[in-house]
């Protein structure tokens, strides 16, 4: 398959992402993104001591991904299927967070996030 094939599906399925996100409600943008699953998301945002924000993940494609944090207290460890639907997790803010999502062998699309406060 060429490059030129792969990209405007990748680009449809990036809209779709961006879409299922902008329909979750939202607080206080502090972060956001697309990632191919392939790469993952590899972020640590700078959040605040002792705040309470939500995480909102969709993965759009094929397979899954695993939702992780560093310090596992930030949030809960989960998979993340690639099938439009939108996670949300809630997360208290500690320094320095980090967050990775990382796609199972085989798994294709994009993966959106946004962290919010609230």
């Amino acid at each position: 398959m060429s490059e030129t094939a792969v990209q405007p599906s990748e680009k449809k399925l990036t809209e779709q992402a961006q879409a299922a996100l902008a329909a979750s409600p939202s607080g206080k943008l502090v972060e956001a993104g697309v990632e191919r699953v392939t790469d993952g998301i590899h972020t640590g945002p700078a959040l605040s001591a002792d705040k309470t924000y939500r995480l909102n993940l969709v993965c759009i494609g094929s397979g899954s991904a695993k939702l992780t944090f560093t310090p596992t207290s930030t949030g809960t460890a989960t998979s993340v299927p690639c099938d439009k639907s939108v996670v949300q997790q809630r997360i208290t803010g500690k320094k320095p967070v980090r967050i990775n999502v990382d796609g199972s062998k085989g798994s294709t699309g994009v993966i959106a996030w946004q962290i919010d406060a609230i």
